[in-house]
């Protein structure tokens, strides 16, 4: 199955979801874009605590919806830095996914941990060290999982930006 992809600026609330937001009626949001990355804050709960993460989606050409997303963020300012994937439902769950920001550098690994009706769920968190390579990182990267028949599935993923957001989404 060939596929051409396109970045594309925003995320999932569902996402959000995944590094602990609350859920709420009405959550006033605000986005700021950095080259491939977006920054995303939430205001919600009472009373309004406000949550921020940086994300990236990749989208079929010619379709409207992401078919996945990488976020990175923290539940709260005591918390590490994860970065959650999410994918279609259509996954292999046993083997998990790879993420391999570094031809040179081992993949880290994630394990699915929960699937919904909009993807299933990996997340794993990004250690001091990896953050500073990510900054510097000037070529993509990528994402592996397997999908429901066990084909290999890449996904790239830009760090164009990576620095100016995660710099944005330390002063939230």
């Amino acid at each position: 199955m060939s596929m051409t992809f396109r970045r594309a600026g925003g995320m999932a609330a569902a996402l959000i979801g995944t590094i602990g937001l609350a859920q709420a009626q009405a959550p006033q949001r605000t986005t700021a874009t950095y080259e491939d990355w977006t920054v995303r804050c939430e205001m919600q709960g009472a009373p309004p605590v406000k949550t921020c993460e940086m994300a990236q989606s990749t989208t079929a050409q010619g379709q409207p919806n992401p078919i996945t997303q990488v976020a990175v963020g923290r539940a709260n300012k005591s918390e590490p830095v994860r970065v959650v994937f999410q994918v279609p439902v259509n996954v292999w769950l046993p083997v998990g996914l790879k993420f391999v920001y570094d031809d040179k550098e081992p993949a880290m690994t994630a394990a699915f941990k929960r699937c919904a009706p909009i993807g299933c769920f990996a997340d794993t968190e990004l250690k001091d060290d990896v953050v500073k390579k990510l900054r510097a990182r000037a070529t993509p990267g990528h994402f592996e999982f397997k999908d429901a028949a066990q084909r290999d599935v890449k996904i790239p993923v830009s760090f164009k930006g990576f620095g100016q957001a995660l710099d944005a989404l330390a002063k939230e």
